[in-house]
C-alpha cells in the first residue's frame, strides 16, 4: 500500500501531464483525501468512489479519495497506482470539460456512469 504522501506526488505527476486548457474553470482546483467512499446506492463494502467531479455554488473541483483507493487496490505498489490515479484523474477530467460544454447526452460520461450504476442495481435487485 502506499503512502499519503506518495498518493499526493503521484496526483501531482499526473496533472503535470495534463494541458493547461483542462485546468480551466476548476476553481476548486483537485484535491486529496484519506476518505474511505462509497456510492450512496452500493452495498457496503462492494464499491468504492475514487474520483469525484463537483460543481457546487459554482466552484469546479475534482476530488480524489485515497481511502477509497487502497480499499480497491490495497497490494497496489507506486507504479501500479500511477497507472490506476491515471485513469481515475482523466475520467474525472472529462466529466469537467463535458460540464464545460454542456455535454449531456446519451454518449457522455455522466450517461455512461449512469449505465453502470443502473446495471449494478440490476444485478442486485431482490437480494
Amino acid at each position: 500500500m502506499i503512502t499519503l504522501e506518495e498518493y499526493k506526488q503521484i496526483v501531482e505527476e499526473l496533472l503535470d501531464e495534463l494541458p493547461e486548457e483542462f485546468f480551466r474553470e476548476l476553481s476548486g482546483g483537485v484535491t486529496v483525501s484519506e476518505a474511505t467512499v462509497t456510492p450512496d446506492y452500493a452495498r457496503e463494502g462492494e464499491l468504492y468512489t475514487l474520483g469525484q467531479y463537483q460543481v457546487s455554488y459554482g466552484v469546479r473541483q475534482i476530488n480524489m479519495f485515497k481511502g477509497s483507493f487502497d480499499r480497491t487496490y490495497p497490494h497496489a505498489d507506486a507504479e501500479q497506482a500511477r497507472e490506476l490515479l491515471r485513469g481515475v484523474l482523466r475520467h474525472e477530467f472529462r466529466h469537467h470539460i463535458e460540464s464545460l460544454g454542456y455535454i449531456h447526452n446519451s454518449s457522455s460520461l455522466e450517461a455512461e456512469d449512469e449505465r453502470r450504476k443502473q446495471a449494478y442495481l440490476e444485478r442486485h435487485r431482490g437480494e
